[in-house]
Order: C-alpha cells, then sequence, then structure tokens
C-alpha cells in the first residue's frame, strides 16, 4: 500500500470539517486537495505530488433520503480509486440523529460500495482538537474545561442534533441497528502486538462497527497503525471525525511513508496580511458570537443580517450589500451575521419568516446558506477582495457551493481545525482567493482578526 499513488481518500459531510481533515494530513507534509465535487481523473491530474484526496459535501444538514442521495455516488467514485483508506468524514462531536445527518445512514448506504467488508472502523476523539473518547464515551474541550458529550454547554444544548447521549455506541445504535464493538484504552495500552491480537480477536466476532478511544497521541498513533494494516486487508471504509486523518499520519510518518513530491509548490508561499477582509457568519454558537464581538472590538464594521432579509426568495438585499461594499472601498474589515449566541431573538424570528414563505424547515439551511452565498459573492467581486471568512459548519457548504468554486488547498494554519485556503476556480475572479471556513466551535476569540493578518513566513 506504501506504493499507492494516492494515500486517502475522504468525503466530510460538512465544509469546516473537511477542511479541518485536509489540514491534519496538509500540516503533517500529505499534499492534500479538496475539490466541491468528486474528480474527475483530468482534475486529479492538474495537480502534482497530491497524496490524498477530500471531497466536501453538506450532508450533515440532510434527512436521510437526501443524505443517501448525495453521499452514496461519491463515495462510490472513491472506492474505485487506488487509495488505500476511504473515510467517511464526521463532526468531531459526532452531530447527528435518526433525523438529520444520520452517520447511520451514511454507513448504510456506503458499504456496499465495498463487497468483502463486513465491519467498519469507527474513530472520533481527536486529543490534538480536545476531544476524547474512553470506553466508549466521549468528551470535548470547551472554555478551557472538557465536558461529556451529553454535559457539553453547547452540543447537550445543540439546535438540530442535541446529543444527549455519550456513548458513540449508543447514539449510533439509534441510526444503525447493528452489534458494535469496542478497542478500549486499556486494548490500546501494551504494545502494537498486543493492541493488534485484542483488535483482530474483536473483528473474529463480525461487529458491523468497531469503535476506538482515543486519549492520547499514543494510542492515536497505535490505532492509525491498526486501521492501516487492517485496510491492507480489506476494511478499507473507515468513519469518524479528522481523528481518522490525525492517527494515519501519526503512523505513516513513523512508518516513514512518503509524504507530498518536494517540488510541489506549496499553495502556502508569498501570502501577505490582507488590508481589509469580510467575514460572514451564519452560525449561532456561543463561539462563534465571541468572534464577532471580538471582531467589532478589533474595528471590524459589524452588519447584522435582518431575518426577513434570509427570507427571500433570491434577490439581492441591496442596501444591506450596498453598505457593505462601501465600508470595504473605505478600506474597513465587515461582517455580515445572522446572530450572536444560541439565545438570540433572530434565530425564532428567521425560522417564522422562512416558515411563512413556505420553505420547510428541512430546508431551511440550505435556503440561508445559499443566500448568504450568492452575497458573498457579490460583495467579494464589487470590493476586490482577495481574502473572506465564512463561519459555520452547514453554512459554509452551500456559500461555497454558490461561488463557482471546484477545489481548496491549506495555504496557512490559523487555528486547529479551520485553516486559511487557498480556492482552486474556473473563473478567473474567483481562482486563488483566500478563504477560511471554520465551525461553529473552532477558533479562537480573535480567529477572524488572525485570518485577516495571516501571513507566510
Amino acid at each position: 500500500m506504501q506504493d499507492n499513488e494516492l494515500l486517502l481518500a475522504f468525503y466530510g459531510d460538512d465544509f469546516t470539517g473537511s477542511t479541518d481533515a485536509m489540514e491534519a494530513l496538509s500540516r503533517s507534509g500529505y499534499r492534500t486537495v479538496l475539490f466541491l465535487e468528486a474528480p474527475s481523473a483530468d482534475m486529479l491530474k492538474r495537480f502534482e505530488g497530491i497524496r490524498c484526496i477530500g471531497v466536501a459535501g453538506t450532508s450533515r444538514a440532510k434527512n436521510p433520503e437526501d443524505l443517501g442521495q448525495e453521499v452514496k455516488p461519491v463515495m462510490e467514485m472513491l472506492s474505485q480509486l487506488p487509495v488505500g483508506v476511504i473515510h467517511y468524514k464526521t463532526c468531531s462531536t459526532f452531530d447527528s440523529s435518526p433525523e438529520f445527518g444520520s452517520i447511520g445512514e451514511a454507513i448504510r448506504v456506503t458499504l456496499p460500495c465495498f463487497e468483502k467488508q463486513e465491519t467498519v472502523p469507527l474513530l472520533v476523539g481527536a486529543p490534538a482538537l480536545g476531544r476524547y473518547t474512553v470506553f466508549g464515551h466521549h468528551f470535548a474541550r470547551y472554555d478551557g474545561e472538557v465536558y461529556r458529550l451529553d454535559r457539553h454547554p453547547v452540543m447537550s444544548r445543540h439546535p438540530v442534533t442535541p446529543m444527549a447521549e455519550s456513548d458513540l455506541r449508543l447514539h449510533l445504535q439509534k441510526q444503525l441497528d447493528v452489534r458494535m464493538e469496542l478497542v478500549s484504552v486499556a486494548d490500546l495500552q501494551g504494545d502494537a502486538e498486543s493492541a493488534g491480537r485484542a483488535y483482530r480477536e474483536k473483528l473474529q466476532s463480525k461487529p458491523g462497527v468497531i469503535l476506538f478511544d482515543a486519549l492520547d497521541d499514543a494510542t492515536m498513533r497505535l490505532t492509525g497503525q491498526l486501521i492501516w494494516e487492517s485496510a491492507g486487508e480489506g476494511l478499507r471504509f473507515v468513519v469518524g471525525s479528522s481523528g481518522v486523518e490525525y492517527a494515519l499520519t501519526a503512523h505513516w510518518s513513523e512508518a516513514g511513508i512518503r509524504k507530498a513530491d518536494e517540488q510541489a509548490s506549496p499553495a502556502g508561499a508569498g501570502i501577505v496580511p490582507a488590508e481589509r477582509i469580510l467575514a460572514v457568519s451564519g452560525s449561532a454558537s456561543p463561539v462563534s458570537q465571541r468572534q464577532v464581538e471580538t471582531a467589532i472590538e478589533q474595528g471590524f464594521a459589524g452588519i447584522r443580517i435582518q431575518p426577513e432579509c434570509l427570507a427571500e426568495d433570491g434577490s439581492l438585499p441591496e442596501q444591506l450589500l450596498k453598505e457593505a461594499i462601501g465600508l470595504l472601498q473605505e478600506g474597513r474589515s465587515v461582517v455580515l451575521y445572522t446572530a450572536l449566541g444560541p439565545e438570540d431573538p433572530a434565530i425564532a424570528a428567521t425560522r417564522r419568516a422562512i416558515a411563512d414563505r413556505g420553505i420547510a424547515s428541512s430546508q431551511a439551511g440550505e435556503h440561508i446558506g445559499r443566500q448568504l452565498g450568492r452575497w458573498t459573492k457579490h460583495v467579494m467581486l464589487e470590493a476586490n477582495l482577495s481574502r473572506v471568512v465564512i463561519a459555520g459548519g452547514d453554512t459554509s457548504g452551500f456559500v461555497t457551493s454558490e461561488m463557482g468554486i471546484y477545489g481548496l488547498e491549506m495555504a496557512l494554519p490559523i487555528s486547529p481545525g479551520a485553516p486559511l485556503c487557498k480556492v482552486y476556480s474556473q473563473d478567473e475572479r474567483m481562482d486563488g482567493l483566500e478563504l477560511a471556513l471554520k465551525g461553529g466551535q473552532f477558533g479562537s476569540p480573535d480567529y477572524f482578526v488572525k485570518v485577516r493578518d495571516a501571513a507566510s513566513g
């Protein structure tokens, strides 16, 4: 498997999560390009020295039927590539439910693409991001503290996929009725031989899913070895967070598996600070709230997007966009935002306005994202911007689909899970744009300021 041109291919269930996986690979030296749809062979040939590819999707925001229609053809295509591991990338807080973003449904529609595979390895923990799994229960860092998932201040109250169960096996069982096994931290405390023996003993009973605990760098490196070796034995389809990428790259580096060609031109070369940027936030998380507020305190002009604008049928809110363009042309950075935190009354008002338009609640996220995408592209072109930030995992996917982009590559790390990327587009006005996509839970309070000031050394 070491001689494969491609080591790994992944599908990400939202855009910010996809850039998170790309970052984990790229920072370890494995050049990765993220596409917005399954790439053709000709498209892959345009990039020299790539070792991994990704396809950014929006399945986390979809009901099971729509999710299956999006995921299945992409995973079928990826399964046919000469690549070691095929990864369905989930959020590191396992955001999902039977109704939205069902990880169980993703497994159900994908597994038939791998005819001889009966068990799916699952790794959700990512210690580098403050995500841990211990004896099957998942924990996540927030504001300097680590919380069990069902007691997490944000995830336990998520407006779409609230996490009421910390045992990932029980949570997933509500979406996929199969027997599950666990490779626990106790199994991973020994050397590779003893851990491998425990893993293969559990595989002998042919569980539908086998979950790996994740606690520290040592368990991640060992898990990466077990996943890589079992992929060579037929278990190529893997599910989980960017912990999969962190684990695999830790093993690849130790095993001396070749990284990107040294002669490949780095996407982050020659990047200078931006004089002004546009930030667009469709996230209602407390983390995004602090980022918007901090940006305004640091000199960004803040413009709240009114619910009735979001509910419109595609027309441009001329006054709002004119204000944003004018400020940018004056040299100010601008942040457009839909809400400030989960308690903002604008959230309920937006839902009412969208319902009044006859738009189903299941389509609200896509409707808002596409609105913001059209507006972002309009402002960017009118103000001649070279750098843009989009906040919100679901928002980012629909925004970028409206911007005429076909690929992204990490240019610079900004905050774990939320790098600055270089854009590839057939539209020369968009090609080379610097774009940062961040999920609701990622980034420091001054994230927008850091993106504006980012430069290569």
